[in-house]
């Protein structure tokens, strides 16, 4: 059973969410992605998605986008990023690891080179932003074969043959878009949201989170509800360079995830 299989599980039997911040690998600085990841978790984080810094980011709005273009000024690699989770790993072998970016770094390293140092690090699944499922199956029984889970988006223009193929292809949860537009745009629509969740449920087991626009506690709470977990993106990036004023290093890590902690408190209660 993977981390992310074994979390989830045990989530369920204890009534409760998942929630899931993203952090780009290397924003706003390399030196503290680690101790970030390690006080997100301290506040209440069950799976980090880490970004992997890419130069075209298509699905992120600007907030995300400039974390990337940080990162990247920092000459921050798919490399490194993993080298990151190993190190996390040196003092946190329970809390779940998933690399989110696109398809170009992977490719570049090569699937199976990929896989390799990604499970020597502790990594426990890999979300391709752009990777249709018509080109995941290759990619797909690699990170099996590895032990890393393969997890894919729905958007709410997904129909329901797309559903039910990618679906078939998916491992550890489904990550459900919240509504149409990049990371961080718009208003949530829970009862749209609802909806698109029942349809994907009618399809597959897995459990589902939900992302793009939650941006506080009441956010969360109104979606937790209906799906297995939440993930915070843009807001706790927004949160990070805001904080980032010359504050000693253990002030301004508490600062940033303090969102998450406010988040836990919400979709606890």
């Amino acid at each position: 059973m993977s981390r992310l299989t074994a979390l989830f599980t045990s989530l369920e039997a204890a009534g409760r969410k998942a929630l899931v911040p993203y952090i780009v690998a290397g924003d706003p600085r390399p030196g503290v992605t680690v101790a970030l990841m390690h006080e997100l978790v301290r506040q209440g984080a069950d799976i980090i998605e880490l970004g992997i810094p890419f130069s075209d980011p298509m699905a992120e709005g600007p907030v995300i986008q400039l974390a990337h273009e940080r990162a990247l000024a920092h000459k921050v690699t798919l490399t490194m990023a993993i080298a990151m989770v190993a190190e996390f790993r040196q003092t946190d072998s329970k809390t779940a690891v998933v690399l989110m970016g696109y398809a170009n770094p992977v490719e570049r390293m090569g699937y199976s080179v990929f896989a390799e140092r990604a499970a020597a690090a502790g990594v426990d699944g890999l979300l391709t932003v752009d990777m249709p499922p018509e080109e995941a199956e290759e990619l797909s029984l690699i990170l099996k074969t590895a032990g890393i889970d393969n997890i894919f988006l729905l958007a709410p223009t997904t129909d329901d043959e797309r559903i039910e193929k990618i679906a078939a292809l998916a491992t550890g949860y489904l990550y459900c878009v919240a509504l149409k537009g990049v990371t961080g745009a718009g208003n949530l629509d829970v009862g749209a949201v609802s909806e698109l969740l029942a349809k994907i449920k009618a399809h597959t087991d897995l459990p589902v989170t939900v992302g793009f626009g939650i941006k506080d506690g009441a956010s969360a709470a109104a979606l937790a509800p209906l799906c297995a977990g939440v993930v915070v993106g843009s807001a706790l990036i927004e949160g990070m360079v805001s904080a980032d004023q010359g504050l000693p290093e253990n002030e301004w890590l508490q600062s940033v995830a303090g969102l998450i902690g406010e988040i836990r408190g919400a979709i606890d209660a």
